[in-house]
């Protein structure tokens, strides 16, 4: 399989092409920020097989070199155009860029019917099985219990709750029968009175060098379940993105999640 990896200067775009290439994955391009064009990566160390790439312009011109996959971990106005590239070159894609709005996540969704694209907003195997636990569990319990998400990233991050969280609620509140977009309350401050029992409480934590920590509470009379997922460290997510990336490289044009890849649906 050969790759494109966006971002390729960034925390994640490195640790992706580090595994990819101990994998035996080839690269066959790389870009970053425009102002980063030209710059010399020097990855492969680690597993023995060093290389020097260089950045590309703009996708068009890494997706030239005749890629089977893109993988894009960059920003929400940049992971769009970098798909809308991909489709036009006839390249699958692997999105794992947080924080896209409705309308990016729609484009993302039209776009889709010209290639295959994974989009997940955590390409971690752990993560996505507490997706599937989440929503069975509240599933079960029903509305007796009050759902509330946790979640904790270091002083860095820039969206604000974590894409994965923003999931997980997705999923406690399509097993309840809650509307997501008018249900979840984000953070409680002043005197809001009694909590709704139609309701999924929202809350982030930023600090220090936090991978990233995930907790959905199920609180009952008497007793609370806690579903916890801990990272401790960024190659969780950027194996999880070949995984993707295999999946995408051989399917059928179509908006794919992890859900899909995994088999876990």
């Amino acid at each position: 399989m050969r790759i494109c990896v966006a971002g390729a200067c960034g925390r994640m775009g490195r640790r992706i092409l580090e595994l990819a290439i101990a994998d035996g994955i080839e690269i066959a391009g790389v870009f970053d920020a425009p102002e980063n064009t030209g710059v010399e990566l020097h990855v492969g160390a680690e597993s023995g097989k060093p290389q020097r790439l260089v950045t590309a312009s703009d996708a068009a011109q890494a997706l030239s070199s005749g890629a089977d996959t893109l993988i894009d971990f960059t920003q929400a106005d940049a992971c769009v155009g970098n798909v809308r590239a991909a489709a036009r070159a006839g390249v699958a894609a692997v999105a794992g860029t947080t924080g896209l709005s409705a309308e990016q996540r729609a484009e993302l969704r039209a776009l889709a019917g010209d290639i295959a694209i994974v989009y997940a907003p955590n390409m971690s195997v752990g993560v996505n099985l507490l997706f599937k636990l989440t929503g069975e569990v509240a599933r079960t319990l029903g509305l007796d219990y009050n759902v509330e998400i946790v979640e904790i990233h270091h002083n860095q991050k820039k969206d604000s709750p974590s894409g994965t969280a923003a999931r997980l609620a997705e999923c406690a509140a399509e097993a309840l029968g809650l509307d997501h977009a008018q249900d979840i309350a984000h953070g409680r401050e002043g005197l809001v009175g009694a909590r709704p029992v139609r309701q999924i409480g929202m809350h982030a934590v930023r600090g220090g060098d936090v991978v990233g920590e995930h907790s959905v509470m199920f609180i009952g009379r008497g007793e609370r379940i806690e579903l916890t997922h801990k990272a401790q460290s960024r190659d969780n997510f950027a194996r999880g993105a070949l995984v993707a990336a295999r999946f995408a490289a051989r399917a059928a044009p179509g908006l794919y999640d992890m859900q899909d890849v995994l088999g876990l649906k």
